[in-house]
């Protein structure tokens, strides 16, 4: 008797077929640098809404991705336009005794999750697709974190994405209270992560830390910038946008400058950079009010010209050209402000450090106007042999360039 020998085991089509997506999704990462999810996980931190702006399929999802799994918080996602109001403000729900109880605002099922969890990132998406009604009944969940009857732990995250009204599907534009309780922040996508992506390896963006050891310095330095820049610039305050579009983005009331604060804040304590800073700034009070603060926390960090004055010998000037070309002119002006003639010698040693350690263009006009300043019992210093040469051949190179 033989035994018959089982047949072999043919792959079903669609087992062929899942194969191939898994060696598709068989990629690895490497680390890149990321300011765009360096200020969204800053502000995610801070515990400020955060809305995305992108065009339709650059990513704002993919990202918003990657940073839940970084912090480990679930996503929950709720696309915003196929909800009713009442998803968000709840659904009246018939008690026992209405007339001594009440009617309850019953929160939808994915409400009730986030609760359970106590931590989370919200993630309303197509925001911009959203009507007028949903947008007022979004107002409570995105300032006071109410969903009916439930209010949202401290630990979860509110993040939003919209495309601009001319791309979206039935788009409107933001209502202004809505608008105004956002962080705004401008998602594009760089050509070669897309590239290298495709070809099997994503970035990993490094996520800012907090250092626990300058809190307190962050939160004063953050507090001297937005006060100071507001005391000298009152009418920054509030400035509702007169035309629609606008006021459907980031704009300076007392709320964004909070905001504007806090983040602050906390991109002091990470130590994140400029760029980083005047993205966030831009993106709760707008572009003009946002460089005018960071170009305000600039100067904050400049040397005192009265102790560049005390002891040239040590001074250390600002490495970009703006910020040193402003601490020169301070310079200028403080001897112009008290004119004495080692105030004056010390100006020059000043700009002889300017010009070895920097654009020799920075010093010409420093240094004609000190020239100016000379009384005549003031003996000429040795430094001004250095200067005159720069001095002279950025003037010719000024003249020749007016003659072409």
């Amino acid at each position: 008797m033989t035994t018959a020998l089982p047949e072999p085991t043919r792959a079903r089509p669609m087992d062929v077929a899942a194969d191939l997506l898994a060696l598709l999704r068989d990629t690895t990462t490497e680390p890149r640098a990321d300011t765009q999810l360096e200020a969204l996980t800053l502000a995610v931190s801070a515990d400020l809404p955060v809305l995305l702006w992108g065009e339709p399929g650059i990513g704002k999802t993919a990202a918003l991705n990657q940073l839940a799994d970084a912090l480990e918080l679930p996503l929950t996602t709720v696309i915003a336009s196929v909800h009713e109001p009442s998803d968000f403000a709840g659904l009246p729900v018939v008690g026992d005794d209405p007339a001594t109880q009440g009617v309850p605002m019953a929160p939808p099922d994915w409400a009730v999750r986030l609760v359970q969890a106590g931590h989370g990132i919200l993630f309303l998406d197509e925001l911009s697709t959203a009507p007028p009604a949903v947008q007022a009944a979004l107002l409570r969940v995105v300032l006071e974190r109410r969903i009916g009857a439930l209010t949202l732990p401290p630990g979860v995250r509110i993040v939003a994405a919209a495309n601009p009204r001319s791309s979206a599907a039935d788009g409107w534009e933001l209502s202004p209270p809505l608008a105004n309780r956002f962080v705004h922040l401008q998602w594009t996508y760089d050509h070669d992560v897309v590239v290298r992506g495709l070809g099997g390896t994503w970035p990993t963006a490094t996520l800012p830390r907090l250092d626990s050891g300058c809190l307190p310095d962050a939160v004063a330095f953050a507090r001297r910038a937005v006060c100071g820049l507001l005391a000298a610039r009152p009418a920054l305050v509030h400035q509702l946008p007169k035309s629609e579009a606008r006021r459907g983005g980031p704009w300076p009331s007392p709320r964004s400058w909070e905001m504007t604060l806090r983040l602050i804040a906390f991109a002091t304590a990470a130590g994140a950079s400029r760029e980083v800073l005047s993205t966030l700034a831009r993106g709760t009070v707008g572009d003009g009010p946002g460089l005018e603060l960071t170009a305000a926390m600039d100067r904050m960090d400049l040397p005192d010209p009265e102790l560049l004055l005390a002891n040239p010998a040590a001074a250390v000037l600002p490495e970009r050209g703006d910020l040193r070309q402003t601490v020169l002119d301070g310079v200028v002006e403080a001897v112009r402000k008290r004119p004495e003639q080692s105030r004056w010698d010390a100006a020059w040693a000043l700009l002889v450090l300017a010009l070895e350690t920097g654009a020799p263009d920075l010093v010409v006009v420093p240094a004609a106007t000190l020239a100016a300043l000379r009384r005549d019992d003031w003996q000429v210093p040795p430094a001004i042999e250095q200067l005159a040469g720069a001095v002279s051949l950025s003037q010719r190179a000024d003249l020749a360039g007016a003659r072409r």
